[in-house]
């Protein structure tokens, strides 16, 4: 479904059962995956990778040299960058540092990502978040800068395990298992 307002190019590779709503632009060369939704005033770069199932909110740009992998969540107003330093008076295109967007990641309303960093996958960055750095997997973060408050399941609600350490815990949603080994957050999908 491609609303009237909406502008594809010739070339953009647009997966099948795509959304895209009012005034969304999909330049010539980006690439869509399946089953995606672009909200209204979505901008998607040519230098763009966009997997399956991810949704992209209301007033989003997703400049060159972005990836978002599948199933990855971006929240209204969200913004990313692809210039470290930019001046108007500076050509910068050939200085465009990539960001990956690992699988599952959620990004919050208005929040920033900071171009040349890796997201882990189901991140969940909070709204109004600046994110200059590379992000764990499942890690929460909030605040300018992002900092690291706590973990995140791939159901969308906290883990209540500590920052450092070890532990475990098993999601009541899903039977999901999390372990934490000396700071890192793995998984195993549940055995029921």
């Amino acid at each position: 479904m491609i609303h009237p307002t909406a502008i594809v190019d010739a070339g953009a590779s647009v997966g099948d059962g795509v959304r895209i709503w009012h005034w969304t632009h999909i330049c010539a060369q980006a690439k869509i995956g399946d089953g995606c939704s672009f909200g209204q005033n979505v901008f998607v770069g040519n230098d763009v990778v966009i997997g399956s199932n991810c949704k992209v909110q209301n007033n989003v740009s997703i400049y060159d040299a972005v990836t978002l992998e599948n199933d990855v969540f971006c929240g209204p107003s969200m913004v990313f960058t692809n210039v470290y330093n930019p001046r108007s008076a500076v050509n910068r295109r050939g200085e465009y540092r990539r960001t990956l967007v690992r699988q599952g990641a959620t990004l919050g309303a208005n929040s920033t990502v900071v171009c040349g960093i890796t997201i882990g996958a189901y991140a969940f960055i909070g709204a109004g978040a600046v994110v200059n750095s590379d992000v764990p997997e499942y890690a929460l973060m909030v605040g300018v800068p992002a900092r690291q408050i706590g973990w995140m399941g791939r159901f969308g609600e906290r883990i209540p395990l500590p920052l450092e350490g070890d532990g475990d815990y098993t999601c009541p949603h899903t039977g999901d298992v999390y372990a934490l080994r000396s700071g890192l957050m793995g998984w195993m999908p549940s055995a029921m």
